[in-house]
């Protein structure tokens, strides 16, 4: 068994333009289903990094997200008397938030596309003490200032400090990029709230971000708010939040990852079925030959399929080196209720194991025919084709 393998590995070079119809075609499928799930897990980790396991949300009951929201300056006022909120300085530790959509123009002048604007007050800064300031300044209150995400600076043009962007027929200064490690907020501009609210015609805020003293008191400050006759909300650890937000925007990209790469790989597919019979169909008399001094149809369909699984692997290689050397540490934009994310691609080993494991499917189904075809055919027709 391992002697006819071995041969038929060794005779794979002299059928190099057949063999490399298979290494290509699964090449490109390992290549597309690599890049797209490197998209999909690297805006899920980005879109999941910005949670503190510390922190709870608040919005109005039902919303599917922040920008879907809306709580009453009454009810704001009710949220921050709620049990188990830290206090800081004597203040509860509550930053209410307005969350809106503005667009912005692209580098190059390839249009504009929509950015989610955060406003904040003075408390939003000490509940959110992972924004660090890394050029320039935090905005003044009162004042059309705005702060802005490092990873919107490689997508948006403008946005250095001491640009001007305009909206809300009003424009507003860069005065300071902020970072957070990659999270999604550094897809953000962040302004003050009373000035975005009084721009936009706004007197209602969005959301509550909330830092509990002790998260073993969250469900006491749930049911509180819950029990509120005055409150319509609903409280959400952070983490919870966010990732129901990542599974959401990352399903989408797995779902078109898997039907670009199965209709590519059906086509891949049939051409590696092809190769595989025209090899088998070139190397007739060599199989009855070993046929004929004793090997069992079981060798010969292992040796088949053993051929078709290696050019596959090849392939899978390949595929993943292209994904790798293009994509790997790129930054895409992606879309959505979170407004444009900058995400930088991963191709790491996970995605490159899936990838690996369509290949080796796509060997092993293009060998399987082809191998039980050689496997079944009489010795002596073997031989008189190819004498």
């Amino acid at each position: 068994m391992f002697k006819i393998t071995w041969m038929n590995l060794q005779s794979i070079p002299h059928r190099l333009g057949l063999s490399l119809v298979i290494c290509i075609g699964t090449a490109s499928v390992v290549a597309v289903l690599v890049t797209v799930l490197s998209m999909a897990t690297g805006l899920v980790d980005t879109v999941a990094s910005g949670a503190d396991p510390s922190r709870v949300l608040v919005m109005r009951k039902g919303a599917l997200a922040e920008s879907l929201s809306s709580l009453s300056r009454e009810a704001m006022l009710v949220i921050e008397t709620a049990p188990g909120i830290l206090e800081v300085d004597g203040r509860r530790a509550v930053s209410p938030e307005i969350v809106v959509s503005v667009d912005l123009p692209l580098i190059g002048g390839n249009g504009n596309a929509a950015v989610i604007l955060r406003g904040l007050t003075g408390s939003g800064w000490q509940v959110r003490p992972e924004l660090e300031i890394v050029e320039g300044r935090v905005f003044d209150s009162g004042r059309f200032e705005v702060v802005v995400g490092r990873a919107l600076q490689s997508q948006f043009a403008d946005l250095a400090v001491g640009d001007t962007v305009s909206f809300y027929s009003n424009s507003w200064t860069v005065v300071g990029v902020f970072e957070q490690h990659g999270a999604v907020s550094e897809s953000q501009l962040i302004a003050d709230a009373r000035t975005l609210m009084s721009a936009a015609n706004r007197n209602v805020y969005n959301s509550a971000t909330v830092v509990m003293e002790d998260m073993g008191e969250f469900d006491a400050f749930k049911m509180s708010l819950d029990e509120n006759p005055q409150l319509t909300v609903e409280a959400f650890k952070e983490t919870v939040y966010y990732e129901r937000q990542a599974e959401s925007a990352g399903q989408i990209l797995k779902f078109v990852a898997y039907v670009i790469s199965a209709i590519m790989a059906l086509g891949a597919l049939f051409g590696a079925v092809n190769t595989m019979y025209t090899a088998v169909a070139t190397r007739t008399a060599e199989i009855a030959t070993l046929r004929a001094l004793g090997f069992g149809g079981a060798a010969v369909v292992i040796s088949v399929l053993t051929e078709a699984l290696a050019l596959s692997l090849i392939g899978a290689g390949f595929g993943a080196l292209v994904s790798w050397l293009l994509f790997n540490g790129t930054v895409f934009n992606a879309g959505g209720q979170l407004g444009a994310i900058g995400v930088r691609l991963e191709v790491g080993m996970p995605v490159i194991a899936i990838g690996v494991v369509w290949a080796c499917t796509i060997g092993l189904l293009a060998g399987f025919l082809p191998a039980l075809r050689a496997a079944r055919l009489p010795v002596a027709i073997g031989l008189r084709i190819g004498a």
